[in-house]
């Protein structure tokens, strides 16, 4: 077996070397980031060394076992990772031929591979898809999602021997992130139920953003529209809905307990669609919610959106939705997009809830400022 050690500035570069030399049937059995040159251990130039082996005596076998074919698979940050199955079919190919010295290369193989760090940087990505993994972490993807998201684009890279374009490689990245979300529902109100309810914690735009969702079914849709608030801690909250009901034209009911709810509910039977805005508190405390429960009947004909503002942490946005969760959640709206660029926290967040997004909000005009969500326009303002 002909086995062969090359020094290069990439991994691409190194891939080169190997195809020109060894062609497509070469494994690669380590590989390793190094530093030449330099004076006193200054200055010296960051490099990637690679380890590469070809029998040429070996009559050939699918190229699954080749790094540099298109079975080419990664893991997180690793791009120089086979696919494990690839391996061990490639095992049984050999078996077959009675090849055992081959074999006991392949086994040797697959416990190098093993050994390499799973901690490999973005330089060793081809040039074109550091790019892409650095405006993912910029915009604070998932490392999980990152890897897995890499893993398939220098799979692509690969099959299209490194001639995609900029563009390509955005495109296919928009694809590999639609296709992650195609099992969860995105879209707007239903409007199959008669009550819209908003919930959320404190400071995301709720009664704002409720106000917004009623224009569009008054203005748009023509529809016979009233509102109901529970918010009754904040004078100001009650106040600021009853500007938007007097623009719109829609009537208010305040509500301080379950009873007060129900008569509302009565008062407003004629009407087509009835808004429901909820108070805006700590959602740390779980009394909260129970408060809640006690107000508004959730086992009534009741759409529930769960408002979160864009900006906030991925993890501070689980535990809202965690504390919330006790009450049925349709949909999730995500309220000031116009004030965050990295947006990836997003995509954590409805890949780990299941919930679609509704509607994404960007500033405080209404009617205006608010659009329905898909998963493209979603791919599109988390990754551009």
């Amino acid at each position: 077996m002909k086995v062969k050690k090359y020094i290069a500035p990439s991994m691409q570069e190194a891939m080169k070397k190997i195809r020109s030399e060894m062609g497509n049937d070469a494994v690669i059995l380590n590989s390793k980031m190094i530093y030449t040159g330099g004076f006193l251990g200054l200055f010296s130039k960051k490099k990637i060394e690679v380890i590469a082996a070809m029998d040429p005596d070996v009559p050939k076998v699918k190229q699954e076992h080749s790094i540099i074919t298109q079975q080419v698979k990664v893991k997180s940050e690793d791009p120089i990772r086979p696919k494990q199955d690839t391996l061990n079919a490639t095992s049984k190919q050999i078996t077959s031929s009675d090849n055992k010295p081959l074999l006991d290369e392949i086994i040797e193989m697959k416990k190098m591979i093993k050994s390499i760090s799973a901690n490999e940087k973005t330089e060793f990505y081809p040039e074109p898809l550091q790019e892409i993994s650095s405006k993912m972490t910029k915009r604070e993807v998932n490392p999980d999602v990152r890897g897995q998201i890499m893993s398939e684009l220098l799979e692509y890279w690969y099959k299209v021997n490194g001639q995609a374009t900029k563009e390509q490689l955005k495109a296919k990245e928009n694809e590999l992130f639609i296709q992650l979300l195609k099992d969860i529902d995105f879209s707007g109100i239903s409007y199959k139920k008669k009550y819209i309810n908003v919930i959320g914690p404190t400071g995301v735009g709720k009664t704002t953003t409720l106000a917004k969702l009623a224009a569009e079914c008054v203005i748009q849709k023509q529809k016979k529209v009233a509102f109901i608030t529970t918010d009754t801690y904040r004078i100001a909250a009650i106040d600021q809905l009853k500007t938007y009901a007097k623009i719109l034209n829609v009537p208010l009911e305040v509500c301080y307990s379950i009873e007060d709810f129900k008569e509302a509910q009565d008062k407003f039977a004629m009407y087509d669609y009835i808004f429901i805005d909820t108070a805006g508190r700590n959602f740390l405390d779980s009394q909260y919610v129970n408060d809640l429960k006690k107000i508004i009947d959730f086992n009534d004909e009741m759409e529930t959106f769960l408002v979160l503002a864009a900006t906030a942490k991925s993890v501070d946005m689980l535990a809202v939705y965690e504390q919330f969760s006790v009450i049925p959640i349709n949909k999730l709206i995500f309220t000031k997009m116009d004030e965050t660029s990295t947006r990836g926290t997003l995509f954590d967040v409805i890949l780990k809830t299941k919930k679609g997004i509704a509607y994404t909000t960007h500033g405080q005009n209404v009617p205006d400022d608010i659009e329905m969500a898909t998963r493209e326009k979603i791919v599109n303002q988390i990754l551009r």
